[in-house]
């Protein structure tokens, strides 16, 4: 077992982290495998740090211990307790690896279990993190490029150096790129991609990373400057396939999964309720470029072809607007992003073709 200063191989060994900061510290930023069991909820942590600034640290720790006591503190002591055993080869961590975790591995000492800590706490962990990004985002790197629905996020899942950027993100990078998956927070969504970056090195020598053509942002995720500043070097293996596959590809994804996703997790009425406005925005978050016109046109044709899915579960109709999407936006707002990218273009084919070649 590594002292609690081997950042990499805690990171990229999935080893469980009980993180005692605050919820609204975990949710600004995590680690994968970090669960929030807190010394003190979001009240009591602000009620020491107003204590802290107006009298000192040792008034802070008295009214720390004041309010997390008796009742509260068994309460707490049972769940730390309950996840050692249920991670023996965890570690504890708070913000820097001070006050925070030290007190919660001095209780558990005295109940009895013996539990290490990460020095230097999550502030550690997540420069390691981004250190490690920084570092292996400099191997050889090619992209994988072309015209939404031509299944590049598959593509990429298949290679064995494939990173999966937009299923890190929880977001397929367009208007309808939403999934169930709530997106990350940016420091967590970062944190992920470096544990991928981090778990995949270790598992292939000669690395060359296979990622999909991004813009700068996933949803509300945008990726790391360095990451970004590579793929702007890097040469773009482009997938050109039939129209018609590629609307079956994206009939499957944006229809039929998104519809029974929906439904699985909410219930047939409100799932049906959800995916409805789940297309309606994604249609509405486009509504200027696409002119207000269009855009109240293709919204008849969604409300058409949503009825007759309800009726007869037909998702065909949805080409009615999808085509003149595909047509009149999407495609050619990609073919111009690739235009400035023309001299990074190394090779073009059908699915197969491109796959064949990034496997060589």
């Amino acid at each position: 077992m590594n002292d609690g200063t081997d950042y990499r191989a805690i990171l990229s060994a999935d080893i469980p982290i009980i993180d005692v900061r605050a919820p609204v510290e975990f949710s600004q930023g995590a680690m994968p495998a970090a669960v929030n069991l807190p010394l003190m909820d979001d009240d009591e942590r602000a009620a020491v740090g107003t204590c802290y600034k107006r009298h000192g640290s040792q008034a802070a720790l008295a009214l720390g211990h004041q309010l997390v006591s008796g009742e509260k503190r068994a309460r707490r002591l049972t769940a730390w307790r309950e996840a050692c055993a249920r991670y023996p080869h965890g570690y504890l961590s708070c913000a820097r690896g001070g006050q925070r975790s030290h007190i919660v591995q001095q209780w558990l000492k005295e109940s009895g279990v013996d539990f290490p800590l990460v020095i230097g706490g999550y502030k550690a962990l997540r420069q390691a993190a981004i250190q490690a990004t920084e570092s292996l985002v400099q191997h050889p790197l090619v992209l994988v490029g072309g015209c939404t629905g031509n299944g590049k996020t598959q593509l990429v899942r298949e290679m064995a150096q494939g990173i999966d950027l937009e299923g890190l993100a929880h977001h397929r990078g367009s208007s309808f790129g939403r999934t169930l998956q709530a997106q990350l927070p940016q420091a967590s969504f970062e944190n992920h991609l470096a544990v991928a970056l981090l778990k995949n090195a270790q598992q292939n020598d000669n690395l060359r990373w296979v990622l999909e053509d991004e813009g700068h942002m996933i949803g509300a995720n945008h990726l790391p400057e360095c990451l970004r500043e590579r793929m702007a070097q890097s040469p773009i293996a482009v997938v050109e396939d039939p129209f018609d596959i590629r609307l079956e590809r994206l009939r499957e994804e944006y229809f039929t999964r998104m519809h029974h996703d929906f439904i699985a997790a909410m219930g047939e009425d409100a799932g049906w309720q959800a995916y409805s406005d789940y297309l309606h925005h994604g249609l509405f978050a486009i509504r200027r470029r696409l002119g207000l016109q269009r855009f109240a046109q293709l919204t008849d044709h969604l409300d058409t072809a949503l009825l007759q899915q309800q009726k007869t579960g037909s998702t065909e109709v949805h080409f009615s607007w999808l085509v003149p999407l595909l047509n009149e936006y999407y495609d050619p707002m990609y073919r111009y992003q690739l235009e400035r990218k023309a001299g990074n273009v190394v090779f073009r084919g059908n699915w197969q073709s491109v796959k064949a070649w990034l496997s060589k």
